[in-house]
């Protein structure tokens, strides 16, 4: 199985950017879709964006759509999640996942990736 560690986490002031690491090992990353979700204090966790194991589709939650760009690098076995112009409402403990593909379809359910990382806190200050 894959264990995934994410890092990258700050605080940062509204408009700002930060790049989320997401770093494998055990298996190669690029057999799996990849998912970062977010949960930020009492809410529930919520879907961010996903990247297809093969063909480089994506998939983006309305809210940070033209925002946040999931990339993958293969020869650092590790997942991006590149976020700009930052506001309040993106503060959350960030984690990435990974998914057994099945099929053809890009999956937003949290309940269908099959491992995690542990997460890493972003703060945005106004």
């Amino acid at each position: 199985q894959v264990q995934l560690v994410e890092s990258g986490g700050s605080t940062v002031q509204v408009g700002g950017s930060l790049r989320l690491s997401c770093a494998a090992s055990g298996r190669n990353i690029w057999d799996y879709d990849m998912g970062w979700f977010r949960q930020a204090l009492g809410k529930e966790r919520e879907f961010v964006a996903a990247l297809k194991w093969i063909g480089g589709r994506t998939l983006y939650a309305d809210s940070v759509k033209g925002r946040f760009t999931i990339s993958r690098d293969d020869a650092k076995n590790t997942v991006f999640l590149q976020m700009n112009n930052l506001n309040p409402g993106d503060t959350a403990v960030y984690s990435c996942a990974a998914k057994i593909p099945l099929d053809e379809s890009i999956n937003s359910n949290p309940d269908e990736y099959d491992y995690w990382g542990q997460g890493t806190q972003v703060t945005v200050s106004s």
